[in-house]
C-alpha cells in the first residue's frame, strides 16, 4: 500500500491522488459533514466542504505523495497537462469546476448567480456560476427554491425583499434523496433546510443574495444583500417546476453508471461499483481531453494502478489527471464522476 496516494508512478505516468477539502462555517450549516463523512475540520457549524477546488476563496490540498500538502491550484499551475485538452481548459492550469458537499441544517439565502458575460464585465473577469445539485439525503419536508411561480417585476421583487413577501413569490419544490437539479445562471434559487447535497459548479464564488430571512451572523450583524446586482442578472419570468432527467443505467463488469447532466461547463455521471463478488475489477481511465474527479458519496474500497493502490472512503474526493494510467476499483461504493 502506498502513502495513501501519489500523482505519478515510477514510469512517470499520471495516476490519481486524494484531496483534502477546505471548510466553510456559514450560519446555516450543521454537523452532518463531520458526522456522515468524517470531515475533520474544526469549524462549527460546518456548512460546506470544498472538495475539489482551486478557487482562492477555498483551496483543497493534496493528501499524500510527492505533492502532499500543496494546494491543488499550485499543482495544476506546475502540471497543466493534468487538466487535459478540452476547449474549456485554457492551458494555464486553471481548473474550470468546483465541487462541494453542502449541509443545509437551515435554509440558505434566496440568491442568484451571474452568467459568464456579466461576471467578466462587472466582476473583474471572473467566471459566472451555473451549478448542479445532487441530493444525498433530505428530510421529509425539505424543499428547494427554484425560480418564481409567475412573472414578477423588479419593483415587485424589491417590495418582496423589503416586506418578506418574496417567500410567496418564489417556487418551492419538494426534494428527496437521489434528486438532481440543474441551476442555470440567472435562476433565483435556494437549498432548503434538511438537505444534504453535493454541488458541481463553475469555478466561481459569486453569489448575489436577495433575501436572508432577517438573520444575523455570530457578530449580530445581518449578512449583506446584493439586490440591485441580483435584479440585473435574475430571470424574473415564472417557471415550471424542474423535472428529474431521464436516467438510463449502463452496465459493465462490476460497475453501473448513469448520466446526470451534460452541459457546456461539465458532465456528471453517477457511478455504482460493486466488485465484492467479482474476479474482474471495475476499470477506467481518463483520456487526454479531460481530467476526472471521483467524489465518493457512499461505501469504500481501493483503487489500484500498476503495482500501487490506495484506499478510499465515503466522503473522499479523488482527482484523476488527464491521460492517466488505467485504474481498477475494488469495493462497494457510489461516486459522482465529474469531467469537462
Amino acid at each position: 500500500m502506498t502513502n495513501r496516494n501519489t500523482s505519478w508512478n515510477a514510469d512517470g505516468e499520471n495516476v490519481p491522488f486524494l484531496l483534502n477539502p477546505a471548510g466553510k462555517d456559514y450560519l446555516w450549516g450543521g454537523t452532518r459533514l463531520r458526522d456522515d463523512f468524517n470531515k475533520e475540520i474544526d469549524l462549527t457549524p460546518l456548512a460546506e466542504t470544498w472538495e475539489c477546488s482551486a478557487h482562492p476563496d477555498g483551496l483543497s490540498t493534496v493528501a499524500g505523495g510527492p505533492f502532499a500538502g500543496r494546494t491543488l491550484a499550485d499543482v495544476l499551475r506546475e502540471r497543466p497537462d493534468f487538466l487535459g485538452t478540452h476547449p474549456l481548459i485554457n492551458g494555464d492550469g486553471e481548473l474550470p469546476v468546483l465541487i462541494k458537499f453542502i449541509d443545509a441544517k437551515r435554509d440558505l439565502s434566496i440568491q442568484v448567480h451571474p452568467d459568464d458575460d456579466y461576471a467578466r464585465i462587472h466582476e473583474g473577469g471572473q467566471y459566472g456560476k451555473t451549478e448542479l445539485w445532487y441530493v444525498l439525503d433530505a428530510a421529509t419536508d425539505a424543499r428547494i427554491v427554484y425560480g418564481f411561480t409567475r412573472d414578477v417585476t423588479a419593483d415587485r421583487l424589491r417590495q418582496g425583499v423589503a416586506d418578506g413577501s418574496i417567500e410567496r413569490l418564489v417556487q418551492k419544490v419538494p426534494v428527496k434523496k437521489d434528486d438532481v437539479f440543474y441551476i442555470g445562471a440567472g435562476t433565483v434559487h435556494a437549498i432548503g433546510a434538511g438537505t444534504l447535497a453535493a454541488e458541481i459548479q463553475e469555478n466561481s464564488n459569486l453569489t448575489y443574495r436577495l433575501y436572508d430571512y432577517g438573520r444575523v451572523d455570530k457578530d449580530g450583524k445581518e449578512r449583506e444583500l446584493h439586490i440591485e446586482k441580483a435584479l440585473e442578472v435574475a430571470d424574473l419570468r415564472g417557471s415550471s417546476a424542474p423535472k428529474q432527467p431521464l436516467r438510463v443505467l449502463r452496465y459493465r463488469a462490476g460497475c453501473a453508471s448513469e448520466l446526470l447532466c451534460r452541459c457546456r461547463y461539465f458532465e456528471v455521471n453517477r457511478m455504482a461499483v460493486n466488485t465484492q463478488r467479482c474476479r474482474q475489477l471495475a476499470s477506467f481511465r481518463s483520456d487526454r481531453m479531460s481530467f476526472r474527479v471521483l467524489l465518493c458519496t457512499d461505501g469504500c474500497g481501493s483503487i489500484y494502478y500498476g503495482k500501487e493502490s490506495f484506499g478510499f472512503f465515503r466522503g473522499d474526493c479523488i482527482f484523476v489527471p488527464a491521460g492517466s494510467v488505467q485504474m481498477r476499483i475494488h469495493g462497494r461504493a457510489q461516486f459522482l464522476d465529474v469531467r469537462c
